[in-house]
Parts: structure tokens; C-alpha cells; sequence
């Protein structure tokens, strides 16, 4: 190349857009591993994308991101999470249970790991601490595994004079046995009897909503699951035809049709994700980033769905409700 041919591409380097230098070299990876499926949770991974953009990251432009789901199968994470390990991606981003943290903190010791999990981050072994994480992973708490009792609380408001409350449970899910523990200490403590119905596929399912109806089921609990959340329309259309007032954990079952749901929103966690992503990626530590807890639950009523069940929800849980869809 000639000087004057060198100094004009210089010259013309300063007009570049910031991105344009990136691209010139190797862009950070984003291994982005979850428990589900990507059909059905596309609002999620935006929500995801809107906090890398607050922390000035946009994918293809100065981040790559490598998505590995596993489909509801949780026996493929540790090979999963193992692959983004050899990728020597930057940051992994584990979301949708709490066996994708799991597994990402079994699979590496270093590589920096933003968690979404269901239940206590402590108890899970995850951090020690959450204000002072230590060791390589910080996140989101969603506490949806320990709203399981409040959700049964909202379930005989709804249904006073149920007999017996059928728990949906995936026994394949390594959190459903200490959710269910918990909605079985209250029950007990509220003196209400409990049918728990362990699912593993999708023909269970039916079989157990089957097995609901033979029992004399009155209300339903759905425990946290990704499986059960990728299956929801299948679900809701079960409780329809059973008559079956039931209480979700999420937004995304009500709007879906389901009857009502406590919890807090996903979406929120998933934005946080990527906020806490982007924060590291300019070099900010796990171990001094203080896991985020929900500040908010949101009481979420379908009247159309209550419609359905030939139920009439009391002016007094109307009342409290977050949002009523009609």
C-alpha cells in the first residue's frame, strides 16, 4: 500500500462508527443456556437483549451470543453447558430453572455465570451470600418456588369450601420436591387435604388431569416448571374441560387463558439478566454484584377464564388483583 493510499484509509477510519472497530477484532461471547424451548418464550430473550442494550451491548454489533436450550429435557444441561465451557464464551447467562444454574456452575469455576433461579440461591449452593455472591455467578432471584403456599392461600379464597387441592408437580424438576414440601407444610397448617399428581412427559398429562377428576379434585396448584410453561395452552385447555379453578405461578398462564396467577414477572428477571450480562462484560465481578430480588408480586385474574368455569371470584380478591383481563 502506498503512504498517500495508507494515510487516506487512516483518515477515513475517523468517520467509522464505534461498532465498526469492534467487528475488526474478535466480539465478546454471550452463551446464553436455558431449560425450555425458544418457541413460546421469544419476549423473554427480548426482555434479555433490552438490559444488554441499557449496558450498551447489542448482538451482532458488539456481542455474539451462542443460545443453547434444552427443550425441557434437563438431563441435557451439563452436556450443554459443558459445550458453551470449550466455546471459552465470556459469559454465561443461565436461565429458566434452577437446574440451569446448576448445571453452569458444575461445568465451570471461572467463566463469570448470570443465574435466573426459582427458589433461594443460597440454599441452592449458587452463592454465599446474596449481597456478597463470592466465586463466579450472580443473577436473579424469582422466588417462585417459595410463593407456593401463598398461592394456595389465594386457591381457597377462590374456592372456599374445597375437599381436596390437586398439585401438579414435574418429578422430573430437581426444585419440585421442596416446592411441593412447602405446599404440603401449608396445607397442613390450614388443615386442607392434598392429591399431588407427579408428571414426567407430555402424555402424563392428560393421564393425570384424568386422575384429578377421579380423585373429586375441587382446585389446582401448577408447581414452577419450564415443561409446564412450554405446555400451557395443552394445560389450560385441560382445567376448561375439567371445571377446574386453578392458580398458576406466572402472568403467562393468564394471559394464555388460565384463571389466575401470583408470582412475579419473568420478563423483569430476564431484563435484569442482561443488565447484570452487560456489567460484566466491561469488567465488573459476580462475586460484588449482589443478587437482585423481586421487589413486586403481581396478583393477575382471567375473567373470561372464570367465565368458563361457571366461577365467581369474590369482589374482595377483584379488589386486590394487580391486573384483570376481560
Amino acid at each position: 500500500m502506498r503512504r498517500r493510499e495508507f494515510i487516506a484509509l487512516v483518515g477515513s477510519m475517523a468517520t467509522w462508527p464505534p461498532y465498526a472497530y469492534a467487528q475488526q477484532s474478535t466480539l465478546p461471547t454471550i452463551g446464553f443456556l436455558n431449560a425450555g424451548t425458544h418457541a413460546g418464550r421469544e419476549h423473554f430473550v427480548g426482555a434479555f437483549h433490552e438490559g444488554l442494550k441499557e449496558g450498551g451491548f447489542i448482538e451482532g454489533r458488539n456481542v455474539t451470543v451462542e443460545y443453547r436450550w434444552a427443550d425441557d429435557r434437563y438431563d441435557r444441561l451439563s452436556a450443554l453447558a459443558d459445550e458453551l465451557v470449550r466455546l471459552k464464551v465470556s459469559v454465561i447467562v443461565a436461565l429458566g430453572s434452577d437446574a440451569v444454574a446448576l448445571a453452569a456452575k458444575t461445568a465451570t469455576s471461572t467463566i463469570p455465570i448470570v443465574f435466573g433461579n426459582s427458589g433461594d440461591p443460597v440454599v441452592a449452593g449458587l452463592v454465599a451470600s446474596l449481597s456478597r455472591p463470592g466465586g463466579n455467578a450472580t443473577g436473579v432471584s424469582f422466588f417462585t418456588t417459595t410463593l407456593a403456599a401463598k398461592r394456595l392461600e389465594l386457591l381457597r379464597e377462590l374456592v372456599p369450601h374445597a375437599g381436596t387441592v390437586g398439585v401438579l408437580t414435574n418429578q422430573l424438576n430437581p426444585i419440585a420436591a421442596a416446592e411441593t414440601k412447602e405446599v404440603i407444610a401449608a396445607a397442613n397448617s390450614l388443615g386442607q387435604r392434598l392429591q399431588v399428581l407427579a408428571v414426567a412427559t407430555e402424555t402424563d398429562i392428560a393421564a393425570a388431569f384424568d386422575d384429578l377428576a377421579n380423585h373429586q379434585i375441587d382446585g389446582l396448584l401448577v408447581n414452577t416448571d419450564p415443561f409446564f410453561l412450554g405446555h400451557r395452552t395443552q394445560i389450560i385447555g385441560f382445567e376448561s374441560r375439567h371445571k377446574l379453578p386453578t392458580v398458576h405461578t406466572i402472568r403467562e398462564w393468564t394471559m394464555a387463558g388460565g384463571l389466575m396467577s401470583y408470582g412475579i414477572r419473568i420478563a423483569d428477571g430476564y431484563r435484569q439478566a442482561g443488565v447484570y450480562t452487560a456489567k460484566i462484560l466491561i469488567g465488573t465481578k459476580p462475586a460484588d454484584m449482589p443478587v437482585v430480588q423481586p421487589t413486586k408480586f403481581e396478583l393477575v385474574i382471567n375473567l373470561n377464564a372464570a367465565k368458563v368455569l361457571g366461577l365467581t371470584v369474590s369482589p374482595t380478591l377483584l379488589a386486590r388483583a394487580d391486573e384483570l383481563i376481560e
